[in-house]
């Protein structure tokens, strides 16, 4: 048998057709399966057909009993008893409103007025002038009256309920108000047993009960209470007490509203009936969690006669328990909420419970702008401990929803949005009055907010206990400092995500400024962190001065008279407040001895200063520490902003020197262990901070010493990379886009200080180098040659030739130059340009362009004189473009290595570095106006008195000009309120402002050559370093070692011996105009004359002289000269060293080149 017929199967004459195996399954089971399909249409038929009948039957027997009702109704004679209402009224009357209405959705007409009927009928029946008459003794009559009663009641609410669920509050039609009210009036009086006045009290028991029952009914989910309650809150625009305010308290739509929200606390009030059911309790406070916190807008949509019902401690306090305890439930519960709209841009509906829980603990409910208070009885830990919960989820689904916005947005565009940090959340604002979305977290920017949850006292067995986030619940005060860390590090992501404007900074003013509150947190992070060290405050002392109202032994009685009598903000002794000191006479310090004087001390221990808890970063702490790091490095980050120097040295407030220095070892430590490991998203906040922190005491104590240099070396001593490899890896980083590609990379951007200066400088070199190897890779020319740029220099025009020469160059301008001098008699200077030349036209041109009688230039007006772009430049003609060619002269100076005999301004140089200057900065600049706004800040005076304004008056030209410091500036006078701004604002101008023109102009010019990221290796005084050399005077040995000798000179010649005896008598002035005789710079190189390139060369230039010229013979005659393209003096063979002295001196002073020889 052949294949294929092997697999075949011979239907035995049915078919000449044979089919396979396969195929015949195959149909079989199609035949199968609409067998089974017809078989289910055909039940499916009969069962619609029976609902539909069954429907059909219901509906009719519905319509005739509502026909028969409303005939009895009208036909009704006398009053009803209590049995009738139950058989006649309510049993028909629920049947028929239940599947006429409640089932459809909808309420008609006649419906209606039936509802109203019955509601009337019940309302009489429950307070009659007939005992018999009354509808609630049911309720405490026999078994079967009871559960009758029971489930009539059960029907009824459920009845009223829907009605208010699709009850539109902004309707015009007069019944349906009516009807909504009288369904609530029946709900409220059918669940409060005191205004059955028909009851004896001897079954006032019993009555209790059965309302017991009845209230565990609605607070349950099969009730709908609250879902109904949330729908009706929802559809509210505007707070009844806003658009009514004369007949409020009667108005048919507030008590609507006010029965509502007596319905939705029944449950909470139940503890006053004697009942031990606390299941029922805790489910209608779950679902008055969910369905009712979570409400946008709840305490502002309701009316405000009304809110403090839902403040009180009875119904806020149970919402906190039950939110701790059942908190896996209730989030779970909210999140598929969201999820029921996920495309949808609201805020999330944990953020509204968030708000919502804020804003009722606090009393900052409607639109008021007033100082608000804790409700009383309030469970601090409790509240605390939520707001921590519902924030981290509202965090997290906030970065789930920009992670899907960003996700989103990348699938319908090829641009990137994901630098994008502020969510843009649709209904963030309130539709019926200026607020936002943000102002419902306003206490929780006012001091009395921290001040209050500072100095509550913890109940170790409270309800919230078992929830704190602290595992130590042995040290009360720990675990409520690190409560209050976790509540305001929460918020200040809050504000950063969701405050567009202003960010975390009304939080950050806050803390900044709240008495001992910085001081606290730093005390808990050096126990912590400092275990090895003795602890510099005891707890005593901590606790003093963070308790509001507490006085410190340290403080004088009458300094506490002051602080009691200006209770206010007032700037000038809020620093004072910070740490509890009296500015008393021995606090002062005079800030020379302030400092430290690290030159003469021994070398400090580098380990001293590389805490070993954050070796490992972030990822090496506790969550615990983590918040309170992240506090503490943003609070004060914000607080080094304002603190001067006086503060900060002098009278060391908020913190001494030595704790300064522990600070700013924590901070170092902790970021440069955290960028090589990589930084992940949830630590990404605590690093940033830390890094602002760093900055700012990194950027104070290079203006002003306070720490030993190791300090900031200290964390990379053991694992730092070596040069050329750091080099190339910062390239690779900045050449990323910003983000370095490598992790040490990006700890050569963010902290260059870990590595020491003269690396730094020799990491500078080598970029320079590898710029020039792609240059030369790229058929650019680097050196003498071909491609060097030829100029002719006069010498009496040198700045103007060589600005319209080489300005248009641009970044050519690294190309090697080749300088031609002609002579002041107009005759073309002798000698060949190897580099020297060059050299000579830059520090020539630059000595020029830089004096004070130029113009665009001055000096500051502090003793080391220091440059600073003139303000009156900008009227010179091309004033800016010449500060702009300036820059490119600087950079080419900086980019072939030649030191320039000036130093600029530490504000200029700032600007250049990409930093903004602050307050103390300006003492560098303008000593005596930083005198005036020290006098005016710390005044203790009415600073009205001094008659200043938001302006400044600047004099160019012989003109005054007034320039006002913020828009409208001379209309806003200087107060005690404001007076800190306006120091601000003041020293803002003269520092960042004025200057940013000149800036930004030599900023374009300097980074044609020199890359912005090089720059940032140093800081201000290291940049005039790199520019201008070391120090002052020459190292003559080193000179010694690096010297060579040419024409027949060696080390032992005579005339050698000489000139070295002579050198090292010279003075300092002497042996740098020598140095700069013979290499055109009068500074040493940076880092030794062994990077000297050529190397200092002696040539000899042998001369006649007679024997006994030794004696006092006639010595050679002839001057020394010298080849500064190859940086060599040709020395002649004196004999003595009277001589050689005289000869060189005349030589130096001279002033010229190679005519000399």
């Amino acid at each position: 048998m052949n294949e294929s017929r092997k697999h075949q199967v011979s239907l035995r004459g049915a078919s000449a057709k044979e089919i396979t195996r396969d195929a015949l399954l195959e149909r079989v089971n199609q035949e199968r399966e609409l067998r089974n399909y017809t078989r289910r249409a055909s039940a499916a038929a009969l069962l619609i057909q029976r609902v539909w009948r069954r429907h059909h039957e219901t509906k009719s027997v519905a319509l005739q009993l509502r026909q028969e009702w409303e005939i009895m109704m009208n036909n009704r004679a006398g009053p009803l008893t209590r049995m009738q209402i139950s058989r006649e009224i309510l049993r028909p009357f629920l049947f028929f409103i239940n599947y006429l209405s409640v089932r459809c959705g909808k309420i008609g007409a006649r419906d209606r007025d039936c509802m109203i009927n019955c509601f009337r009928i019940l309302l009489e029946g429950i307070t009659p002038k007939d005992v018999h008459q009354s509808f609630c003794l049911l309720a405490t009559g026999s078994i079967e009256e009871r559960q009758i009663w029971f489930h009539q009641s059960k029907k009824l609410i459920s009845v009223c309920l829907f009605i208010l669920s699709v009850f539109d509050y902004s309707t015009q039609r007069v019944q349906d108000v009516v009807l909504t009210s009288t369904a609530m009036r029946l709900s409220v009086l059918l669940t409060d047993p005191k205004s059955w006045n028909c009851i004896a009290d001897d079954a006032r028991e019993d009555a209790n009960t059965a309302v017991k029952n009845l209230v565990q009914f609605i607070g349950s989910k099969r009730s709908g209470l609250y879902n109904c309650i949330r729908k009706f809150i929802c559809k509210l625009e505007a707070p009844v007490s806003c658009q009514e305010t004369v007949f409020c308290q009667t108005d048919d739509r507030f008590l609507i509203v006010a029965s509502a929200i007596t319905l939705s606390l029944r449950p909470f009030h139940l503890t006053n009936m004697d009942t031990n059911d606390n299941g029922m309790l805790e489910c209608a406070v779950e679902q008055y969690c969910v369905s009712l916190l979570t409400i946008p807008w709840l305490p502002q949509r309701l009316p405000a006669i009304l809110v403090p019902a839902l403040r009180h401690k009875s119904v806020l306090s149970p919402c906190l328990r039950t939110l701790l305890i059942a908190k896996e439930k209730i989030l779970k519960e909210i999140s598929e909420m969201d999820q029921l709209d996920i495309t949808s841009r609201k805020m999330p509906h944990v953020g509204w419970a968030l708000a919502n829980t804020v804003c009722l603990a606090t009393g900052s409910y409607m639109s008021s702008l007033d100082l608000g208070k804790f409700t009383e009885g309030l469970d601090y830990a409790s509240y605390l401990h939520v707001v921590i919960l519902l924030a981290d989820k509202l965090l997290a689904s906030l970065e789930n929803f920009g992670r899907m916005t960003r996700n989103t947005e990348e699938l319908q565009a090829d641009n990137d949005t994901s630098a994008e940090s502020v969510f843009h959340m649709d209904e963030t604002t309130c539709g019926f009055s200026n607020l936002s979305y943000m102002d419902l977290f306003r206490p929780v920017c006012q001091q009395w907010h921290l001040k209050k949850l500072l100095a509550f006292e913890i109940d170790a067995s409270g309800s919230g206990a078992d929830n704190l986030p602290s595992s130590n619940q042995q040290d009360s005060w720990k675990c409520r400092l690190l409560d209050v860390a976790y509540y305001y590090s929460y918020m200040l992501q809050l504000f950063s995500t969701l405050n567009p404007l202003l960010k975390s900074l009304p939080v950050l003013n806050m803390l900044s400024f709240t008495p001992g509150f910085l001081v606290s947190l730093w005390g808990e992070l050096e126990k912590s962190l400092f275990q090895r060290q003795k602890h510099i405050a005891n707890a005593k002392s901590l606790y003093a001065n963070n308790i509001p109202g507490d006085i410190s032994d340290g403080v004088s009685d009458g300094r506490q008279k002051r602080f009691s009598k200006d209770t206010g903000y007032k700037w000038a002794n809020v620093l004072q407040k910070i740490t509890g000191k009296a500015p008393t006479e021995n606090v002062f310090v005079d800030s020379v001895n302030c400092h430290s004087n690290f030159s003469q001390t021994e070398e400090d221990p580098s380990d001293k200063w590389d805490i070993e808890a954050l070796r490992r970063g972030p990822e090496g702490i506790s969550e615990d520490i983590a918040c309170l790091l992240l506090l503490f490095c943003s609070t004060y980050s914000h607080l080094l902003l304002i603190l001067d120097d006086i503060e900060f040295y002098e009278k060391q407030v908020p913190f001494t020197l030595e704790q300064q220095r522990k600070i700013a070892s924590m901070v170092n430590t902790l970021v440069y262990n955290s960028l090589p490991r990589g930084v992940s998203p949830r630590h990404r906040a605590i690093v940033d901070s830390a890094v602002r922190c760093l900055h700012l005491l990194y950027e104070r104590d290079c203006r002003s010493k306070f720490c030993h240099p190791s300090l900031w070396l200290s964390p990379g001593n053991n694992n730092r990379m070596p040069i050329a490899v750091a080099a190339r890896t910062h390239e690779v980083s900045s050449g990323a886009g910003g983000t370095a590609s490598s992790s040490m990379g990006s700890v050569i951007t963010t902290m260059p200080h870990v590595f020491p200066f003269e690396e730094r400088v020799k990491m500078f070199r080598e970029f320079i180098s590898m710029d020039k190897v792609s240059r030369r890779l790229a058929g650019e020319g680097t050196g003498p040659g071909v491609r060097s740029i030829e100029v002719v220099i006069r010498r009496g025009h040198i700045f103007e030739d060589g600005l319209q020469q080489l300005n248009s160059l641009g970044s050519r301008l690294k190309s090697a130059i080749h300088v031609s001098f002609v002579s002041e008699s107009g005759l073309p200077e002798a000698g060949l340009d190897y580099g020297g030349l060059s050299k000579e036209f830059l520090t020539d041109l630059s000595k020029l362009a830089f004096s004070a009688e130029y113009g665009l230039f001055c000096q500051t007006s502090t003793s080391d004189r220091l440059l600073i772009p003139n303000t009156t430049a900008r009227f010179l003609d091309n004033g800016i473009q010449m500060i702009e060619f300036l820059g490119r002269i600087v950079g080419k100076a900086l980019y072939e290595g030649i030191l320039l005999d000036f130093y600029f301004s530490q504000v200029f140089v700032q600007k250049l570095l990409g930093r903004y200057s602050f307050l103390d900065e300006l003492s560098t600049l303008d000593p005596e106006l930083y005198r005036n706004l020290m006098y005016v800040k710390h005044y203790d005076g009415d600073v009205e008195d001094l008659s200043l304004d938001f302006t400044v008056t600047e004099e160019s030209l012989g003109k005054r000009h007034v320039v006002e410091l913020k828009p409208g500036g001379k209309d806003i006078s200087v107060t005690n309120e404001n007076k800190l701004q306006y120091v601000h604002a003041m020293a803002d101008y003269k520092l960042n402002r004025q200057i940013l023109p000149f800036s930004n102009a030599f900023y374009r010019g300097l980074t044609d050559l020199i890359s912005p990221s090089w720059l940032k290796l140093f800081n201000a005084s290291e940049f005039n370093q790199l520019l201008s050399g070391g120090d002052h005077d020459i190292d003559v040995e080193d000179l010694r070692k690096n010297t060579q000798y040419t024409g027949g000179y060696s080390e032992g010649s005579r005339t050698i011996k000489l000139f070295w005896e002579v050198f090292a008598g010279f003075e300092p002035r002497e042996r740098c105009m020598l140095l700069k005789f013979v290499t055109s710079c009068s500074r040493a190189p940076l880092l030794g004359f062994k990077h000297l390139h050529p190397a200092f060369t002696i040539h000899k230039v042998a001369c006649d002289a007679p024997l006994w010229a030794s004696f006092g013979g006639q010595d050679v005659d002839r001057l020394p000269s010298a080849s500064t393209c190859y940086n060599t003096l040709k020395l002649p063979t004196y004999k003595r060293a009277s001589t050689l002295r005289a000869k060189l001196l005349y030589a130096i002073n001279s002033n010229a080149g190679f005519e000399l020889s």
